[in-house]
């Protein structure tokens, strides 16, 4: 058996990869071309030699500054890009990669250049509001500063209309004019402005409170909304006028206008003044319009010129970035002339890594090669599963409960099959897994597109898990044939039922029942179940039953697979005291069970398997009567109840006190203190890694394997029991089909009303999208989740390893910058 297995091939995600701990020594002229190439292949991670220096005592710390201030550089143009509605790369420019000093003088003079015409766009369309704002104050303040209000709009609508030019015009003294003086002789003054519109009642409050209501304030509408120039938002403004008497109310007036942003703006009471000063506002206002949009449209001629370059830019800079973060984790040797680092790289990738440093070499026309050895490692190497597209879902799902141990048995192998199963064992029905199929082969469908563009995180989840999802509508379409629903109806798929109606009230709940007459239904649950008295009691022991069976053969698969990886670590008495033990025990409590549910199922019998396996443990001697499966049960069961008593303690006790012995042999008469040399140990085999010597602490050995044996005893009950989830959801699932097909559907659909059948109808899809396909795939999914990460897993899998992070371009973000 031995020998079959040694000869059985290596399964490729079975074990993860193996790796070598390596030294690079790296001639200063080529460290930087050799980086690149090895970000290219993407097959080393280095480990940081300078760990314990801070970022700003490294090397290359101010090649990184620069790479983080273009970074910023680039960030710049992108938000003034996006601000001024142009897209970055709709045909980006692919050229060869500039230097990174001419790339860092060329953003430098784009960066000069935008700040420049952004500090001039700002001035000009500051100058440009204030005219505007100006300009209505002008046209607004009119009409609070005459009595008669007809003049006062007949003059208004005169300023807005431009026709101050009019040879025709009378120049004589208005009525305003006249109450100018009278203001003047009293001593009346008045203040005139703009604000914003959701301030003018606190403004107009205040004002009140601080000159004690000796003031008129009157406001109206601007009638034109003004930019922003802080949000660049289009705003609502009103033009006030306070009149007030008194130098002390002016002076508060205005602190006032001060500290809510309003803008005072002087209107002459001579209005010949006003349509003067109106007339060069409006030339004014022409002038800069003109002005702003050229400067705006030189603006938008260079952020194009700088987007179509943009992506690459970014992407250079990145990789730089990168590189150099990468150099700082290595150090100088004794002569100063060469970059020494180490790295774990896969053994199969020696080679690529080896003819990486040759090109680089050459490329950056090196005396002096780059130096590649293979180092003996003092801490376990990373884990490195290969994966595609179709693995690469599963094997994250395993990842998330934690990374492997190096080289210890990976479950995403049998996840891959065991996980969609027992997904839809609990979704069964073939109608929801259709939905569930359409959605996926739609998001394979349009794989190549959706992988290059920035999903939701829920959007991104769903994509990710797309062979997931199509695995998972596969084997529900399977369950449901088996349980025979399409939306919870039965159909005679498979040819007619093995029943027939006993009498003509067969449907009835008080009937008899029914008969058989024919060969059992051929494939899955025979239609006729549907709507007997009998249907939820027998879809309950199917389903118990065969939650059970599936849930005691996963565990054994667990058990199973702790024997390959002891085997594999040559560890002999996790074998002997381990896996043996806990195999028995599983198998002659809950592995018997399984038999006695295949042994009635097989025969018919009417035994009561609750009672036999209950009276197991309270009379393993008493008669079993009517409920004996078979010959030879009650000692068959006797002998079984004393191997799990037996297994108990052959899980508990041996293995600490071997350990102890082999410890005390291995270092009988080393009393004296170890030498700390850098030599190996001769104990250690030269290709093996180099251990640590710890002090064997017994009583911390025993109480941990006290604690596995225990847990793993009352584990057995527990996660046998825990398997039942699969029957309990797949019943709720069934029965929440049935009640949205009969007490909704079928309901609207009595009535020969068409908008009532709509709008059942209605009712019926979204109960079946949001809750069923929805709701219940998410519950279904973490459950099945639940039976591998804590049910499955904790048999074989430690999960204490850390995943291998090479350094590679393509692993680059955006977030990275």
């Amino acid at each position: 058996m031995e020998k079959f297995i040694d000869n059985l091939s290596p399964m490729d995600l079975m074990r993860s990869e193996k790796m070598s701990l390596v030294q690079l020594i790296i001639p200063v002229e080529s460290a930087h071309r050799a980086v690149s190439y090895l970000g290219e292949l993407g097959l080393l991670q280095f480990c940081d030699l300078n760990a314990e220096k801070s970022p700003f005592q490294r090397t290359f710390v101010n090649q990184v500054k620069r790479c983080g201030e273009m970074s910023r550089k680039l960030r710049f143009f992108k938000d003034q890009i996006i601000k001024a509605g142009l897209l970055s790369s709709i045909h980006p420019v692919v050229e060869p990669d500039v230097e990174l000093e001419e790339l860092e003088m060329q953003l430098a003079e784009h960066e000069h250049e935008l700040i420049e015409m952004n500090s001039n766009s700002e001035k000009l369309r500051q100058t440009y509001n204030e005219l505007l704002e100006f300009k209505m104050v002008l046209l607004k303040a009119g009409s609070f500063l005459v009595s008669n209000n007809n003049q006062a709009v007949a003059e208004e609508r005169e300023l807005s209309e431009n026709v101050y030019s009019s040879d025709r015009y009378v120049e004589a003294s208005s009525l305003l004019e006249q109450q100018m003086r009278t203001a003047d002789q009293s001593g009346l003054r008045f203040i005139s402005g703009i604000i914003f519109q959701s301030k003018a009642l606190r403004f107009e409050r205040m004002l009140f409170r601080a000159t004690r209501g000796n003031m008129l304030f009157n406001q109206a509408p601007a009638g034109e909304e003004i930019m922003d120039p802080l949000s660049a938002e289009m705003v609502k403004k009103t033009v006030f006028v306070v009149f007030f008497s008194g130098e002390q109310a002016r002076t508060k007036i205005l602190k006032i206008c001060e500290a809510f942003g309003a803008n005072c703006y002087p209107v002459p009471e001579d209005f010949s003044k006003q349509r003067q000063i109106t007339r060069e506002i409006l030339s004014r206002l022409s002038e800069l319009e003109t002005t702003l949009d050229a400067g705006i449209r030189h603006q938008n001629k260079a952020l194009t010129s700088i987007g179509y370059h943009l992506t690459q830019w970014m992407s250079m800079v990145r990789r730089e970035k990168a590189v150099y973060d990468t150099l700082n984790m290595l150090n100088f040797d004794v002569t100063k002339k060469c970059l020494v680092g180490e790295g774990w790289c896969p053994v199969f990738a020696k080679a690529k890594v080896q003819e990486a440093l040759q090109r680089a070499t050459f490329d950056s026309n090196s005396q002096v090669g780059s130096i590649f050895h293979v180092m003996d490692a003092v801490e376990s190497p990373p884990t490195y599963f290969r994966t595609n597209h179709f693995t690469n879902a599963y094997q994250e799902i395993v990842d998330a409960y934690g990374i492997a141990r190096y080289q210890e048995a990976n479950p995403a192998v049998y996840t891959v099959v065991t996980f969609p199963f027992l997904f839809a064992v609990m979704f069964g029905d073939w109608g929801h897994g259709i939905c569930l199929l359409l959605g996926a082969l739609v998001l394979i469908a349009r794989e190549s597109r959706l992988s290059t563009q920035k999903l939701g995180s829920f959007m991104e989840m769903l994509f990710g898990g797309r062979y997931v999802l199509l695995l998972m509508s596969l084997f529900s379409i399977y369950c449901g044939l088996i349980y025979n629903e399409f939306f919870s109806v039965p159909f005679h798929i498979f040819g007619g039922s093995a029943y027939r109606c006993r009498d003509a009230t067969c449907s009835d709940a008080h009937s008899a029942g029914l008969l058989k007459f024919r060969d059992p239904y051929p494939f899955g649950v025979d239609p006729s179940w549907r709507g007997s008295r009998s249907e939820l009691s027998f879809l309950n022991s199917l389903k118990m039953k065969m939650s059970i069976l599936l849930g005691v053969a996963q565990m054994n698969l667990g058990i199973i697979l702790s024997y390959f990886n002891a085997r594999f670590f040559h560890s002999s008495l996790d074998i002997r005291y381990q896996f043996v033990p806990q195999l028995i025990f599983l198998n002659s409590l809950f592995g018997y069970l399984s038999l006695l549910i295949i042994i009635k199922w097989c025969t018919g019998s009417q035994a009561d398997l609750y009672h036999v396996m209950i009276y197991m443990f309270l009379s393993p001697t008493d008669d079993l009567g009517e409920n004996e499966l078979f010959w030879g049960q009650r000692p068959l069961q006797i002998v079984l109840l004393l191997f799990a008593l037996v297994a108990v303690p052959w899980m508990l006790f041996p293995k600490p006190f071997i350990l102890k012995k082999l410890h005390s042999e291995r270092f009988q008469g080393r009393n004296y203190g170890m030498l700390v040399s850098s030599e190996f140990d001769p104990d250690v085999e030269p290709d093996s890694a180099r251990e640590h010597h710890e002090e064997f602490n017994f009583s911390e050995v025993f109480v941990h394997q006290m604690i596995h044996s225990i847990e793993f005893v009352l584990g057995a009950v527990s996660n046998t029991a825990s398997y039942l989830r699969l029957w309990a959801l797949s019943l709720a699932h069934s029965e929440l089909s049935t009640v949205f097909y009969e007490k909704v559907l079928l309901l609207a659909w009595g009535y020969d009303n068409v908008v009532i059948r709509l709008i059942g109808l209605a009712v019926f899809a979204f109960a079946t999208a949001f809750i069923l396909l929805m709701m219940e795939t998410l519950s279904a999914f973490l459950h099945a989740l639940r039976l591998h990460w804590v049910e499955f897993q904790n048999k074989f899998y430690h999960g204490d390893g850390y995943k291998f992070k090479p350094f590679s371009f393509a692993l680059i973000t955006e977030d990275d910058d």
